[in-house]
């Protein structure tokens, strides 16, 4: 099984915003923090699953649990629906994507628990000139 911590940050409403992603379990360990165009912190938060999905693609088709500390994503992925217009096509992407594992869980974590991935994401935000 792999485990995917997300997490999306951003200084600002919109500003400098940031993605970080820790991937672990079956051998891997793999920490990505990237920089994204300025947006919401909620935005962050779904572009962060997105681009933590697909990295995970790469390493199963098995078994993936995500841990996110949004609760909107978390929510929207378990409801399959988001009723902010401006987050549909990020969902829908999410959606396709878990599609390409056998058995895909997500489940909300609080802010202390997901350290790695939120300290990823704000390093990206100071990686922005």
């Amino acid at each position: 099984m792999i485990e995917l911590y997300t997490d999306g940050a951003s200084a600002g409403n919109p500003g400098k915003s940031g993605i970080g992603i820790y991937i672990t379990g079956e051998g891997h360990s793999l920490k990505i923090s990237e920089p994204i165009q300025p947006c919401d912190n909620h935005t962050a938060e779904f572009l962060a699953l997105i681009r933590g999905l697909e990295e995970a693609t790469l390493l199963t088709s098995e078994i993936l649990s995500v841990r996110s500390d949004s609760q909107l994503v978390v929510q929207a992925v378990e409801k399959e629906f988001v009723k902010s217009d401006l987050y549909k096509p990020h969902l829908k992407r999410i959606l396709e994507l878990t599609k390409n594992f056998e058995y895909f869980f997500i489940k909300w974590i609080a802010d202390d628990t997901n350290r790695a991935a939120d300290a990823l994401a704000r390093q990206a935000i100071h990686k922005q000139q």
